[in-house]
């Protein structure tokens, strides 16, 4: 019987999984254990708290009292050091052991630096913390110069915000343009020119070495053009797992800490959530509510009511005013659908694959994305001219 629960890490992976364990009427110990004061959202740490009209408290995952008011003990300013599940124990920085009948790894993920000479001066930024973004916030002045590497989700986000900032941004990527995969060609394209339209120079490249001079960086690329000065640089070129713990504890790892469908890993008595969870024989989706899910899954799996099914991966991005949704994967369509066109003020792309959506994008049309998730996760046949016509419903999609 599960009657204390420690979970490591305070995202929004841990934080769902505290949540939907009491929601689903768990009544024993929950802890959780965080590195920071409070656990936050951090999506808008590449917006509007990197842009600073946002606050800390603006973007906590949970209002200060809602841990107390849901009996969750919050350790915060606090490390586990060690899982010890034989024990039914895991070991903070400063030698206390906490006891627990199942500990779920929320650790999330580190930003990757890749190996370019040159890291490790102070002008060189990574965006994946607080203190991260406090950090780079005053680097971006107006009239100052950043590069900005790597064109994904996070990249392009600190490019906006940058140019919001009034800075003049130069953004590198050595795929010509991000989210094929998801997006398609087409939508991927469009979304990538935003940067062009917004006064971003942008080009096909990678970083070869930085180097300080006086107040500025010079960056050398890896195509040997001349090398140019900048006044910061940010590296958003993906994300690296925390599996420390798990590895230490002697789980099973590739490519991250490996769980079944109820986020258990190798240890029935450690469940994986977030980030650092892979599921076996499976795909990574990385994304907000792929995390958020994961957490009402191991909750599940603790309360020993049914798992909930994995639905379509989603993400959102924000950017230049602009916001782009995704669902399924566009690289599994045989054919897509325009519903309406690339310069009005909203559209939505569909990919169809054997007359069924397996993914739709859409750029400031949420509810069409709503409407294909449905048809996706119920499997819905859908027809190509109702899916093309504006003039018929998202709810009405999905009805047929």
């Amino acid at each position: 019987m599960t009657e204390r629960v420690v979970i490591v890490g305070g995202g929004i992976a841990g934080v769902s999984t505290a949540a939907s364990l009491r929601s689903g009427g768990f009544q024993g110990e929950i802890t959780i254990v965080d590195s920071n004061e409070l656990p936050y959202d951090r999506p808008p740490l590449s917006k509007g708290y990197l842009l600073g009209t946002q606050n800390l408290v603006q973007i906590l995952l949970q209002p200060p009292g809602w841990y107390d008011e849901q009996r969750v003990r919050l350790i915060n300013r606090t490390a586990v050091t060690a899982l010890l599940p034989r024990e039914g124990k895991v070991e903070l920085d400063d030698g206390t052991q906490l006891a627990a009948d199942r500990v779920v790894l929320a650790t999330g993920g580190g930003a990757v630096r890749p190996p370019v000479p040159g890291l490790g001066s102070d002008r060189v930024h990574v965006l994946r913390s607080v203190e991260d973004a406090d950090r780079l916030r005053p680097a971006l002045v107006p009239g100052a110069r950043v590069l900005v590497v790597g064109a994904g989700l996070i990249g392009a986000e600190v490019a906006s915000t940058a140019v919001d900032a009034g800075c003049e941004v130069t953004l590198i990527d050595p795929v010509a343009a991000p989210l094929v995969s998801t997006l398609g060609h087409e939508l991927a394209g469009w979304l990538h020119d935003l940067h062009a339209r917004h006064g971003v120079t942008s080009a096909q490249a990678a970083v070869a070495s930085v180097t300080e001079h006086g107040n500025r960086l010079e960056v050398r690329l890896c195509d040997g053009s001349e090398p140019r000065a900048y006044d910061a640089v940010v590296f958003g070129v993906g994300m690296v797992p925390r599996i420390e713990l798990a590895v230490r504890a002697g789980l099973e790892v590739e490519r991250g800490v490996l769980v079944d469908a109820g986020q258990v890993t190798s240890n029935v008595a450690v469940l994986a959530v977030g980030d650092p969870a892979h599921v076996r024989g499976g795909t990574h989706a990385g994304h907000w509510e792929a995390a958020r899910q994961d957490g009402a899954r191991a909750a599940a799996t603790i309360l020993g009511t049914p798992v909930p099914e994995r639905t379509a991966p989603w993400f959102w991005t924000d950017r230049y005013g602009r916001h782009v949704e995704g669902v399924g994967q566009m690289e599994q369509a045989e054919r897509t659908v325009l519903r309406g066109a690339y310069d009005a003020p909203s559209f939505c792309l569909f990919g169809l694959r054997d007359g069924f959506v397996v993914a739709a994008a859409a750029v400031d049309d949420s509810a069409a994305v709503r409407a294909a998730r449905r048809l996706i996760d119920r499997r819905i046949p859908a027809d190509a001219g109702r899916l093309a016509d504006p003039s018929v419903s998202p709810r009405a999609l999905v009805r047929g």
